[in-house]
């Protein structure tokens, strides 16, 4: 028996997914099981085989979290499309800079509070899920029209912005999983 052919360096195409921004977790997650069934190492007698369904397996499981993330998969999806990486074009939204520091001082007069910490995180988690949208959309765009530079450049420019986002919340909450997607998909399952 060999062990199904597959493309390592694609999350979409190792999964059997196709490569589009809005994906759902549930979608991603029965993708994986089936994969993972695929390739489960007792499924095979040859040693070589064995050990290539366990390599694979690890490249699934990787998939699996790289697509449930939705953050990487948008740098992932933008990058495969031909969009600029995060080290070529680091631009973010005009004034975000200057918003940032405000808020970020604003935090820490609240630091000991955690009617303030709570306050702040719910307002990170806002910004989260509005600039996430704004990907999304922009990346409908992509595939309506295909990807211009434009859209590129604006999909790059709220990741980008979207980074800081993250890592506030993550400030906020040390517990904070950048899995949280993937935490969920495994309880519904």
């Amino acid at each position: 028996m060999n062990t199904p052919h597959f493309e390592e360096n694609n999350p979409f195409t190792l999964l059997g997914l196709p490569a589009r921004f809005d994906l759902a977790p549930e979608d991603v997650q029965r993708a994986y099981l089936t994969k993972a069934a695929q390739l489960h190492p007792d499924r095979f007698t040859d040693v070589v085989e064995q050990a290539d369904a366990v390599r694979k397996s690890a490249a699934v499981n990787d998939a699996r979290k790289q697509l449930l993330n939705p953050e990487t998969r948008a740098n992932i999806l933008l990058k495969l499309m031909g969009g600029p990486g995060k080290s070529d074009d680091k631009t973010l939204p005009p004034d975000f800079l200057m918003e940032i520091m405000q808020i970020r001082e604003e935090m820490e007069e609240d630091a000991g509070s955690e009617e303030g910490r709570l306050r702040w995180q719910k307002w990170a988690d806002e910004q989260r899920n509005d600039y996430l949208e704004r990907i999304g959309d922009l990346f409908a765009k992509a595939e309506d029209g295909g990807l211009s530079a434009d859209i590129a450049h604006s999909i790059r420019m709220e990741l980008n912005a979207l980074r800081y986002i993250e890592r506030m919340i993550e400030q906020l909450d040390p517990d904070y999983d950048h899995q949280s997607e993937l935490n969920r998909a495994d309880h519904r399952n």
